[in-house]
């Protein structure tokens, strides 16, 4: 039977746990160590690279939110000696802790296949094995829809507040020339909405010499 340290690839590294105190000096490019235990994933004794969410100063009534290397945030109260508390990488550290490493990467990317049709996609599965091997997921996640033969401009448009009609809605140009579900993949900003529209070029009638 395979012991959990033989089915985690981890790395062990010299480092030292930090105060409340210290963590409150880091900001958000500080590369910080915190634990890789999570109600999903029971990992005991290990550590995950992770960056803070905001300035450390930021952080109020002792609870530090950090974002790890994998996307996940953990909370922690780095005085908490009944918690895993955080670390930073340290040649001259007290302490050796194991940090979990990273066996790839899942892209979740919105792909365009021209033509799009069974062969098109085997052949697309096929380039990405020869590229990276055997062990490749062949199917992550698929989900696949037609796509018009049209153009759009994208546009964020200010939500009015207030009683309607009172101003004109300011609209920004986000993205130009491009195919409608583009606008799937396009994060708005908080007060304004989508539009999309037909693509117009734009003429210049100005005459020339």
């Amino acid at each position: 039977m395979q012991s959990e340290r033989e089915i985690v690839n981890t790395e062990k590294i010299a480092a030292r746990r930090l105060s409340l105190e210290e963590v409150t000096k880091l900001g958000v490019k500080d590369r910080l160590f915190v634990s890789a235990d999570t109600a999903e994933l029971k990992l005991p004794d290990c550590y995950v690279p992770a960056f803070l969410t905001k300035s450390g100063e930021d952080f109020e009534g002792g609870s530090i939110t950090a974002r790890t290397v994998f996307q996940e945030e953990v909370s922690c109260l780095p005085d908490d000696e009944n918690e895993a508390g955080i670390y930073l990488a340290d040649e001259n550290g007290s302490v050796t802790i194991e940090v979990l490493q990273s066996a790839g990467v899942v892209l979740d990317l919105a792909l365009f296949v021209p033509g799009g049709d069974k062969g098109a996609l085997t052949a697309l599965y096929a380039a990405a094995r020869q590229a990276f091997g055997a062990d490749i997921v062949q199917i992550w996640r698929q989900g696949l829809k037609e796509v018009p033969d049209v153009k759009v401009d994208i546009f964020e448009e200010q939500i009015p507040r207030g009683r309607k009609g009172s101003d004109s809605p300011k609209r920004d140009r986000r993205a130009i020339d491009t195919y409608p579900t583009r606008a799937d993949f396009i994060e708005f900003s908080a007060g304004w909405k989508p539009v999309v529209e037909i693509h117009r070029p734009i003429v210049d009638n100005t005459p020339t010499i």
